[in-house]
């Protein structure tokens, strides 16, 4: 898991470029929104003196004031938590999504600080103009010839454009990897352990993160 969660974090690139989405071109083409806003956050991370310096508190308030409308965390959390989802109160769904999607923040917010000379590469998407879900793959060029990493995303359409809910790290679905971790939970303390677990994990990487802000 803490390999995953190290990948996971490349993520971040592209899900936490998503605040920089304008609502003027959310119609547009899922490849070409996630192309665009992968190349301004991966351009914003290295011209941000803040964020190069490792402020975590600076990076922090940027994803959690504007990743959240272009990201659908509920469909994400229903889907990591499987056939439980059904189970819980629709308060533990509410609960149990806050806490998730605090969790995914921490992990991709910590990616925009290690953006160095990262490069984004894109494969031509296979979707038709009515499909509703479809899949962006792309991959992570690294510095110096490092072998390069696979990142895909699933978007799906919604009223208000396209949303992403699951991402593809080196062949591994985000969401498939946390739906072991969370029945896992689930099964020792029932949702509302597996709430208490994130919550507290939440609660480590706050302290972290607060430890690791500078003022601007």
């Amino acid at each position: 898991m803490n390999v995953f969660k190290k990948l996971c974090a490349v993520a971040g690139l592209v899900l936490a470029g998503a605040a920089f989405a304008p609502a003027a071109v959310a119609q547009e083409a899922p490849d070409a929104l996630v192309k665009r806003i992968s190349q301004e956050v991966i351009d914003t991370a290295k011209s941000d003196k803040d964020i190069q310096a490792g402020n975590q508190k600076r990076v922090l308030e940027l994803v959690e004031a504007k990743i959240l409308p272009h990201v659908d965390f509920q469909r994400m959390t229903a889907l990591a938590a499987g056939r439980f989802w059904r189970e819980a109160s629709p308060e533990q769904q509410k609960q149990l999504t806050n806490e998730f999607r605090t969790l995914l923040v921490y992990t991709y917010s910590g990616a925009i600080s290690q953006v160095k000379d990262q490069k984004l590469e894109f494969k031509p998407m296979r979707a038709d103009a009515s499909d509703t879900e479809v899949e962006v793959r792309s991959q992570v060029l690294q510095p110096r010839g490092g072998d390069p990493i696979q990142l895909n995303y699933r978007l799906e359409k919604s009223p208000s454009g396209w949303k992403i809910y699951d991402v593809n790290v080196l062949g591994a679905w985000l969401v498939e990897t946390y739906k072991g971790n969370f029945a896992t939970e689930i099964n020792k303390g029932g949702i509302d352990g597996l709430i208490k677990t994130l919550s507290e994990r939440n609660k480590r990487l706050a302290a972290s993160a607060a430890k690791t802000g500078k003022p601007s």
